[in-house]
């Protein structure tokens, strides 16, 4: 980690030191003003290499860090809990096995007690299975559907033609990618359970106007050129699978252990 002081400049903890000495007290100085920090030994991976995973913690409560990586496809690939020490914590993670196997970015989030002490790191991942799905006619969603994550959701598109759908769970949307060749229109027509209160869409990035909702019927006029739209709700269908449950599972464990600790702290002493 970088530290935040020009050269020269000595921190004012350490009048007196070498500049050495005060570069490791700046960097440290700037570790802790974060709760959670997370880095990696490199940025790019292949696959089976190891990614070597540290960090810190600014105030050890005693309790481990929790290590979520999630895959190029928003997917969680592993969940591990790692314990802290001296304020400091360390993984690996091999990218062997079989939720590693896409090309892309994979993110790293370390966790430490709640959601607001969090950091995370990217890393690329190449030399793989490189993942180009066509949602527009999968075999489980009919001709006139999308599938975005396994729902089906109906739609119609004129000037250009849908090359793929995914539910993005952080934003409460779905995604659908585009190949313009026109000016056209695309309709979709998600069920209440998939997506719920469409309420704005975005053009490859840009809140659009020419939109036309009706319930959960969502008429967007397009460019020529457009590439992504995105239509946001205030809830989507959230993906429950089986490191999901792990996730909740962690989540309650480290709740009653926090509150158990509490609980201890304000026993009295005789």
């Amino acid at each position: 980690m970088s530290s935040a002081y020009a050269a020269g400049d000595i921190p004012q903890a350490c009048v007196g030191c070498s500049m050495e000495d005060a570069r490791i007290t700046a960097d440290n100085m700037l570790k802790n003003a974060i709760p959670v920090s997370v880095w990696t030994d490199k940025t790019e991976y292949s696959h089976n290499d190891m990614i070597m995973v540290e960090g810190q913690v600014a105030n050890e409560s005693g309790f481990p860090v929790t290590i979520t990586v999630i895959s190029p496809l928003n997917s969680i690939v592993t969940i591990d809990q790692i314990n802290v020490k001296d304020g400091s914590f360390k993984t690996t993670l091999n990218t062997g096995g079989a939720m590693w196997k896409y090309d892309g970015t994979y993110t790293i989030k370390a966790n430490y007690g709640s959601t607001e002490k969090s950091n995370s790191v990217k890393v690329e991942l190449t030399g793989g299975v490189v993942h180009t799905p066509d949602y527009t006619t999968p075999s489980e969603c009919g001709a006139n559907e999308l599938s975005a994550n396994g729902q089906c959701v109906p739609f119609s598109i004129s000037g250009g033609m849908v090359t793929s759908a995914m539910l993005n769970t952080n934003d409460n949307s779905i995604v659908i990618k585009i190949n313009a060749k026109e000016d056209g229109t695309l309709t979709i027509t998600p069920s209440k359970k998939t997506l719920d209160g469409i309420f704005m869409v975005l053009v490859d990035g840009q809140e659009w106007d020419d939109v036309e909702i009706v319930g959960n019927k969502v008429t967007v006029m397009f460019l020529a050129g457009a590439e992504k739209i995105e239509v946001i709700g205030t809830y989507v269908i959230p993906e429950f699978g089986t490191i999901a449950a792990m996730i909740l599972a962690v989540a309650i464990i480290s709740i009653i252990a926090i509150s158990a600790k509490s609980r201890l702290s304000i026993i009295p002493r005789y």
